[in-house]
């Protein structure tokens, strides 16, 4: 058996499979679900989660919420950074996505799936040691194999 690939997904992307169900992100879900694909979570990326799920124009109740909260939970590991993290990474015009590529470097991530334009302007960036790519392109890497990964995305 093959090690897993290993993703972050964004917020808007986790509310696509989860709350939304939209049909271009079942590859995904379906690669998470049977264990294909292992995505990574830390504090800052579920708090920004939880401050999202709560915005009026979703209509999720506290229970609804939570259901969304724990399934994320349940499809993703924790991977928290060390007081001390100091890893150098390219910034992102908006400092609020900064905290995803943070995340992908320390969990090692092959992919980061965003549907964020300012983290897909930085798919050529060579000092990342991972893939931005948005939901449709990471369905695409994930139906064709495991060596679709290397090389520019």
């Amino acid at each position: 058996m093959t090690e897993p690939r290993r993703a972050v997904l964004d917020t808007q992307i986790v509310l696509d499979l989860l709350h939304f169900a939209d049909p271009r992100g079942a590859t995904v879900l379906a690669a998470i679900l049977r264990g294909d694909l292992h995505c990574f979570r830390d504090r800052s990326c579920f708090a920004e989660l939880e401050r999202v799920v709560a915005y009026p124009r979703f209509a999720l109740d506290a229970s609804a919420r939570l259901a969304l909260l724990e399934r994320y939970r349940s499809l993703s590991s924790a991977c928290d950074a060390p007081h001390d993290e100091q890893e150098i990474l390219p910034r992102c015009r908006d400092g609020d996505d900064q905290k995803f590529l943070q995340l992908a470097n320390r969990c090692r991530a092959d992919l980061l799936i965003t549907r964020d334009r300012n983290l897909l302007r930085m798919t050529s960036d060579r000092r990342l040691s991972f893939v931005i790519v948005d939901g449709q392109r990471a369905s695409r890497l994930l139906a064709s194999g495991a060596d679709a990964y290397q090389g520019s995305p």
